[in-house]
């Protein structure tokens, strides 16, 4: 843990931000079920349509992610401070993730090439540091070392209230802000009962 305490803001120089390819175990630890056996999505469930993933349950789920992570596309990016592992971000070009692509109430407001966040989770012991703007950076920088027009995400506003942790993952209106993305536009979606917004930044 940093010296300065666990709630000092980490600097860029204290955080690793890397793609997730080759890395499974890790992204085991933080989209994997808690226990052996238990149910975990496994960043999947914006990322694959549900007939994609019928048969097999978890280890389905599993399988597919560990693909993922050996394909050509990584299917995010993990954080790391003082090589510990600290956090976790789901994106990818939006063409490669048919959930998204092909959702009604996801929408887009621009035919161009972009990269979408689908999940952000930072562990608890660092949060409230700032980690999670970075990992929106980490994205952005990548998307535009890939050649895309934009980042794009669907948090929600909670409007002065609270979101629960486990409904937080699409992130907030609030951090995408911060890293300079505009809300575009109001969609059907929600999370957490809130309606989510199309959220983007230009490359």
């Amino acid at each position: 843990m940093s010296p300065r305490g666990p709630r000092a803001p980490l600097a860029p120089d204290e955080v690793e931000v890397v793609p997730a390819t080759g890395r499974f175990a890790d992204v085991a630890r933080m989209v994997g079920p808690s226990v052996p056996g238990g149910q975990a999505c496994w960043c999947l469930s914006h990322r694959l349509l549900t007939a994609q993933l019928k048969d097999g349950g978890t280890e389905r789920r599993e399988e597919v992610m560990r693909e993922l992570c050996e394909g050509p596309v990584p299917p995010g990016l993990l954080a790391y401070v003082d090589g510990e592992l600290a956090g976790w971000v789901g994106a990818a070009p939006r063409s490669s993730m048919s959930y998204v692509e092909s959702s009604s109430r996801l929408v887009r407001a621009h035919d161009d090439d972009v990269w979408v966040v689908i999940c952000l989770r930072v562990r608890p012991e660092f949060r409230r540091r700032g980690l999670t703007r970075l990992l929106i950076e980490a994205v952005v920088a990548e998307a535009a070392r890939s050649g895309a027009d934009a980042v794009e995400a669907y948090p929600v506003d909670p409007e002065g209230g609270k979101v629960d942790q486990t409904l937080a993952y699409v992130g907030l209106t609030s951090w995408f802000e911060d890293a300079d993305f505009e809300r575009v536009l109001q969609t059907e979606a929600t999370s957490a009962r809130l309606r989510r917004w199309l959220v983007r930044r230009e490359l």
